[in-house]
């Protein structure tokens, strides 16, 4: 934003510039550098030895008994459609995304023009409740791990959501309103991998699987055309 009128650019499209440089760079390095799959063709740059590859195919194998690729069927990945939890998981990441996506788009602006802080202070400001949401995010997949439940982490990342968004937006202390944005950030986004971990964990079948997590990220995409729009 301090780039603003360099080369008669504004400084919000030197943020989509430099934001979209990045992606694409880190995207082009990705699809050279990640390892694939441990039964795909595709080099794993000595990551793993062929033993430690077959350990991992036998414990997925073990796991979920799809370790290894079927041949693709529309009839197959169609027929995922049918079975109502793939559309709960949807409707729970739609949810989810609303929010976080919400988040990412207006908090500078709440920042600046609910709370009076500068420009360049609400944009520093934004990163803190990140931060903190991403040792929620970690404590939270850990005792989901430990305890073997995805649900109740699900409940209570939104009640932390639905406790910080009144604060966030009323209270009159303005201290105390960023400590609700450091609540409703930590919640939201740490339901993103729960949520995608709970669908993982119930769906059985590559096929389905592959439907599940099609329908699981086009209705999160959803959900940031819904935030925007909402959380006005």
């Amino acid at each position: 934003m301090q780039m603003d009128g360099i080369a008669g650019l504004g400084g919000w499209r030197w943020i989509f510039i430099i934001e979209g440089i990045i992606t694409c760079l880190i995207g082009i390095s990705g699809f050279f550098l990640l390892v694939g799959f441990p039964d795909s063709k595709t080099k794993n740059w000595k990551f793993l030895n062929e033993r430690e590859l077959q350990f991992i195919i036998d414990r997925v194998q073990a796991d979920r008994g799809d370790a290894h690729i079927e041949p693709f069927s529309f009839a197959k990945f169609f027929k995922g459609g049918a079975d109502l939890k793939i559309w709960a998981f949807a409707m729970i990441f739609f949810n989810t995304t609303t929010l976080s996506y919400a988040l990412a788009y207006f908090l500078p602006i709440i920042l600046r023009e609910g709370m009076g802080f500068s420009i360049g202070a609400a944009q520093c400001l934004v990163a803190p409740p990140y931060a903190f949401a991403g040792f929620v995010m970690w404590g939270m997949g850990a005792l989901g791990d430990k305890y073997k439940v995805r649900g109740p982490i699900i409940v209570f990342n939104m009640i932390l959501a639905l406790i910080g968004l009144p604060i966030m937006g009323w209270h009159p202390n303005q201290a105390v309103r960023y400590f609700g944005v450091f609540l409703v950030t930590a919640g939201a986004n740490s339901n993103i991998p729960v949520t995608m971990t709970y669908q993982a964990n119930n769906i059985r079948g590559q096929w389905k699987r592959a439907f599940c997590s099609a329908t699981l990220v086009g209705f999160g995409g959803i959900g940031g055309i819904a935030g925007s729009l909402i959380f006005r």
